[in-house]
């Protein structure tokens, strides 16, 4: 499986992959910001995907940041057909390797207990399978669910 620092062409990819969460999310595809924040990622090189083989598309992406001592996952998101074949895990490691320098942590927002997404996605689960451990409750979702804090120690 290849992940690789996503470029511009991988932008319609990246809204492929929202338009597939929306319901989880909210809106991102029509969203200028999403859009703004997307395409800052990519040209700062913090973003990664896994592009489809063949392609086209994506079957992951992944959008990072960091002010050390505190690096965040801002959004990851895998294709439906491609869930529980890897491609988080992957896109995890990479940017793992890639961008995260301890002492510190790496900190991420995700379905609250309650939300469906957390439950159908298999976000929190996922998440806490790469070691991460639920913390404070974050603000509700911009569709009005619930969202936790997790977050992971690195040396």
């Amino acid at each position: 499986m290849i992940v690789r620092p996503a470029h511009a062409a991988d932008r319609a990819g990246f809204l492929a992959l929202a338009a597939e969460v929306e319901h989880w999310f909210g809106p991102m595809v029509d969203e200028p910001g999403f859009h703004a924040a997307l395409d800052e990622h990519i040209r700062t090189g913090l973003a990664l995907v896994v592009p489809a083989d063949p392609g086209p598309g994506l079957l992951g992406g992944l959008l990072f940041g960091a002010e050390p001592p505190v690096h965040h996952v801002h959004w990851l998101v895998v294709a439906g057909a491609a869930r529980g074949r890897g491609v988080g895990r992957a896109l995890m490691a990479e940017a793992a390797r890639r961008y995260v320098r301890g002492p510190g942590t790496v900190e991420l927002i995700t379905f609250g207990l309650d939300h469906p997404g957390a439950i159908e996605g298999g976000s929190r689960a996922f998440y806490e399978s790469l070691g991460f451990v639920p913390a404070e409750s974050a603000e509700p979702g911009p569709e009005g669910g619930s969202r936790q804090v997790f977050r992971r120690t690195v040396d």
